[in-house]
């Protein structure tokens, strides 16, 4: 990517506008020879050669009242003693048959793959998981809800560049049930239609509330409230990670005390997560509740353009957090392959 594609990047993972001409107002953002049209054709650009992956919104999915859930699960991949994918690629081709699973990874661990199903309610998810289960070779699976959330940020940039955004980060947060206030038909309806992919034109906001049957600026009010109430975390470009320079990435599970006490009265737990939040290395961040045969209850994710750098920043932190808890004890789970990443699009 050139640096203007980068410094393009940077305004509109968490920036894009919410006006009538967009395109208009990051020309003038940008400043110099830039105009409506020759930022429009750069942005294109970017969603062609497959860097961006959407422009839309990002919504909580839980103040939307759906429940999400990460999910671990075992996929055979040797058959008589030999390697065999077959299993695996008939899994991958079912998961990406359910619009409920939106992530979908196979991972270095027993636990090979780990994906995330958004659905309407606890038995919703496990009726996704158990049609899995009976379709496929999927077994020995865990649906893990998340207790605290210490970073959910998915905008990526060059290493200590990387900006912060509107996404939750670096605090803890208790993570429960359904938030959801009543929602109008004009909710659901801008709601479904900015978690899609943004329409190609020069005015697509426009294009989107024609859709819903109401006028421009109720539409844009209503996207900038749902900002505002934090409906949705962001608004803007979804990249494709491998594609934008971070092309190697792994979770990586901590096991931790979770019932010490620090000096300032937070657990080893929330202190570690917010460590790890304030990481810039670092998208998600996440306190889970530990299972058989994987005793681990902090989950990051970390990204880097390198094996190696990827191993250095791990290195780093696990320095760092040595301080914090002692006896750490730690697992990479390295992504071996992307079988779906997509976006869920709400009230269809």
């Amino acid at each position: 990517m050139t640096s203007f594609d980068q410094q393009l990047l940077d305004i509109i993972q968490d920036g894009f506008p919410i006006a009538e001409r967009p395109y208009a107002v990051l020309a003038e953002k940008l400043g110099g020879e830039w105009t409506e049209q020759s930022v429009f054709d750069a942005v294109e650009r970017l969603r062609s050669n497959g860097i961006i992956r959407r422009i839309g919104g990002v919504y909580d999915s839980r103040k939307l009242g759906f429940v999400s859930r990460l999910c671990a699960g075992v996929v055979p991949t040797v058959a008589n003693g030999a390697a065999d994918d077959s299993s695996l690629e008939v899994f991958a081709a079912t998961v990406n048959k359910i619009s409920a699973i939106t992530h979908n990874y196979v991972r270095s661990h027993h636990y090979n793959v780990w994906f995330t199903v958004i659905a309407e309610s606890e038995d919703a998810v496990l009726a996704v998981v158990h049609k899995l289960e009976e379709s496929t070779g999927l077994h020995d699976v865990h649906c893990l809800p998340s207790k605290r959330m210490f970073k959910i940020n998915t905008v990526m940039g060059n290493g200590d560049e990387r900006r912060k955004t509107r996404d939750e980060s670096g605090k803890s947060s208790v993570v429960s049930g359904s938030v959801a206030g009543a929602l109008t038909d004009f909710d659901k309806c801008r709601i479904r239609l900015l978690s899609g992919d943004l329409p190609h034109s020069l005015t697509p906001f426009v294009d989107l509330c024609e859709k819903c049957g109401y006028d421009l600026q109720t539409f844009l009010d209503g996207a900038r409230s749902d900002l505002d109430t934090r409906r949705m975390r962001r608004f803007g470009a979804v990249l494709r990670h491998q594609n934008a320079g971070f092309a190697h990435n792994a979770m990586v599970c901590f096991r931790l005390d979770e019932r010490r006490e620090t000096r300032d009265e937070r657990d080893v737990c929330e202190l570690v997560g917010l460590t790890l939040a304030s990481n810039s290395h670092v998208s998600h961040c996440y306190e889970r509740s530990a299972f058989e045969n994987f005793p681990y209850n902090v989950y990051t994710m970390f990204h880097a353009s390198s094996a190696e750098e990827l191993d250095g920043f791990i290195a780093d932190a696990v320095r760092t957090i040595s301080a914090i808890s002692l006896n750490l004890e730690y697992v990479v789970l390295h992504s071996l392959r992307e079988l779906k990443k997509t976006s869920y699009t709400f009230f269809l």
